[in-house]
């Protein structure tokens, strides 16, 4: 846990960075950008493209570029294509990434609670457990994802907090996507836990075509920074992570 400060504090928030094995070489430049913008780095999942461990191990390589900056990871979708989360994981965590699967940590001073999600749909449009046990199952997961993630919310102490996720909790920052995937890309079972525990600010991954920036109902900015997003939402030569400021969290 790195220590509080008196001044305000940077986070730079990126995910979707679908590193493959030929990947080395390719993002330590955006980290090294990042470390230098920011005080700590978030990972908002997909962070590897088939979830194998040897490409979280070039990952974990190119991180070292910012190994100077605490820095904390949900994972994607992505990350569990080949069955092996657990192992992508661990690859990680013996890097120093702290990876968060409906658990809280501090850095800074600042609590940030993390989890996967998962999808189902957003609103009138949620996905409800009825019918077929395949059904059922699938509003299950989404239901457990969206419990790790209030269990991980409940555990914050701290006067400023974040929030990672991989999936949307919100509709708003998937608009720009086909309307026919938005129930792929998010649920509203996610935004539930953050009316009861309100945090300064939510970052999410997922929805490469989706929009920037939007808010819950109670007002809480969600930030979408999947990096193809980002990479075209910036002008070029800007770097592709998103930047938050936070006043110091010993005030």
């Amino acid at each position: 846990m790195a220590e509080a400060t008196s001044r305000p504090i940077r986070f730079a928030a990126v995910g979707d960075l679908h590193c493959t094995k030929a990947s080395a070489g390719s993002l330590r430049e955006l980290f090294g950008q990042a470390a230098e913008a920011a005080d700590a780095l978030l990972l908002c999942g997909d962070l590897t493209d088939y979830g194998l461990p040897d490409e979280a191990k070039v990952l974990a390589d190119e991180l070292s570029a910012a190994s100077k900056r605490p820095i904390v990871a949900v994972l994607g979708n992505h990350d569990y294509e080949s069955g092996q989360p657990d192992a992508v994981r661990q690859v990680l965590i013996d890097a120093g990434v702290q990876v968060l699967d409906g658990e809280a940590c501090e850095v800074l001073g600042v609590g940030i609670a993390g989890a996967k999600g998962f999808c189902g749909g957003f609103g009138r449009g949620s996905l409800g457990a009825w019918g077929e046990a395949a059904i059922k199952q699938f509003v299950n997961e989404a239901i457990q994802e969206a419990l790790k993630f209030e269990s991980a919310l409940a555990k914050l102490r701290t006067p400023q907090r974040l929030a990672l996720l991989h999936y949307s909790p919100i509709a708003e920052t998937v608009q720009g996507e086909p309307p026919e995937i938005f129930p792929f890309l998010g649920s509203s079972r996610l935004e539930d836990p953050l009316l009861r525990y309100p945090v300064n600010a939510v970052f999410h991954g997922h929805a490469h075509r989706g929009t920037p920036e939007g808010r819950t109902v109670n007002g809480t900015p969600v930030y979408n920074v999947a990096r193809p997003l980002l990479a075209r939402s910036f002008l070029e030569g800007v770097p592709a992570f998103k930047l938050l400021e936070l006043p110091p969290a010993a005030a």
